[in-house]
């Protein structure tokens, strides 16, 4: 029997990498709109501005391509993706089939205990609206979708939905302006089918509210023309 190979210990860090810090900088400011459509970036001018070497920026906008958020181009600057109502679509259908099977597994297993935490968020909710803070309700909000999957014990889910979700991501943060108080409600009324353990409504509250975004995104591209691309029909 061969030796067994030995490991030299070493003591692993817990924190963000650069790459990681990197990366969810650019995201949020891709979704909130800080960078819109269109936007050219260079990978030397954001190593600057961050103050971090190139390959971490690099890796950053190869992540950011995968989920469709930059267009990179060889030689070329690199650019912020506008949005395409077919890619919103799509993702909307991936999204509502997991999120309606992982909302039935949570009405049947969840706890009390575990439903007061789902409540405590729709309460910070509530006052992230009432204090007109959009990127705080952004936050909550899918807080509140991925305690449900972590809860239902398909934590897997999320890391599949967050991806998947990126198109729609753009969308959901301009409806805030004026759709934050019927998320509110839909999440109230999913909240509503959980505590009555009733799988079948809490997937179908779910299936209304991710559904949302179809009439939404009308709405959104008749004030934001400019950040979306021309699909075609």
């Amino acid at each position: 029997m061969a030796d067994q190979v030995q490991i030299r210990a070493v003591e692993l860090s817990r924190a963000p990498s650069v790459t990681e810090q990197v990366f969810e900088h650019l995201y949020h400011q891709v979704i909130e709109l800080d960078l819109p459509p269109g936007t050219r970036l260079s990978e030397v001018e954001v190593a600057k501005q961050l103050g971090v070497s190139r390959q971490p920026v690099r890796d950053a906008f190869y992540r950011l391509s995968q989920l469709g958020f930059l267009l990179i181009r060889p030689q070329r600057a690199t650019v912020v993706t506008h949005i395409s109502e077919k890619e919103v679509m799509q993702a909307r259908f991936i999204r509502t089939a997991l999120e309606m099977e992982t909302v039935r597994a949570a009405a049947e297993c969840l706890t009390d205990a575990q439903l007061d935490r789902l409540d405590a968020l729709l309460e910070e909710q509530d006052a992230a609206i009432a204090a007109g803070d959009k990127v705080l309700f952004h936050s909550l909000d899918d807080s509140f979708h991925k305690q449900i999957c972590d809860l239902s014990g398909h934590e897997f889910a999320w890391a599949l939905i967050r991806d998947s979700k990126a198109h729609m991501d753009r969308v959901r943060y301009l409806s805030l302006s004026f759709g934050a108080q019927s998320a509110l409600d839909d999440h109230k009324v999913i909240m509503t089918a959980l505590r009555e353990h009733d799988g079948d409504k809490a997937a179908g509250a779910m299936r209304v509210h991710l559904s949302r975004i179809k009439s939404i995104i009308g709405r959104i591209r008749e004030s934001h023309g400019s950040f979306f691309a021309n699909d075609e029909r």
